[in-house]
């Protein structure tokens, strides 16, 4: 067995208490990632439904823009579209400021227990490659260097305007195998 295959992410600690294992998302705030048995992608939130045939297909093309990109829009609401992700604005200290977040955005992801494990890596990978470009963007734009060169303090500061805000739920066997 390869122990090096798959996803190196911290997760979160485990819930203490009754209220914290259900968290109400209003409906304008979830992007729903769904992996079905034939490992077709679909995202979902309040515009509309995008498809892609395969776990090739997430860099876009034909008329679709990359997954990452739809992820980057939704999480981002630069707009202000009332049918995502609702637009907060919060203090991030210097040079930051006071900017408008989407911080209770939360991109869901759900896969039939049939799915292929490479489209399953390959959704997650463009997930967290969404949120790696938003911070290295942030980055960028508010301390004029990449997100590697940046001290612990100032990750924290580009981690806290981009949180990676990912649900993910017990494969179910939709497809019926």
């Amino acid at each position: 067995m390869d122990v090096d295959s798959g996803l190196a992410r911290r997760l979160p600690p485990p819930p203490q208490s009754e209220e914290e294992t259900s968290v109400e998302v209003q409906r304008r705030n979830l992007l729903v990632v769904l992996v079905n048995a034939q490992n077709e992608i679909l995202l979902q939130d309040q515009q509309g439904v995008v498809v892609y045939a395969n776990e090739n297909d997430l860099e876009g093309g034909g008329g679709r823009s990359a997954m990452k990109d739809v992820i980057k829009s939704f999480v981002l609401n630069e707009a202000n579209n009332p049918s995502l992700p609702q637009l907060i604005e919060e203090d991030f200290g210097a040079p930051i400021g006071i900017v408008p977040v989407t911080s209770n955005h939360v991109i869901s992801i759900q896969n039939d227990a049939t799915t292929r494990y490479s489209a399953y890596i390959a959704v997650q990978n463009e997930v967290v490659r969404a949120y790696n470009e938003l911070r290295e963007e942030g980055s960028r734009k508010y301390f004029g260097t990449s997100y590697e060169e940046l001290t612990e303090d100032q990750k924290n500061q580009i981690n806290k305007l981009y949180p990676q805000r990912i649900s993910e739920a017990e494969p179910k066997n939709y497809g019926g195998e």
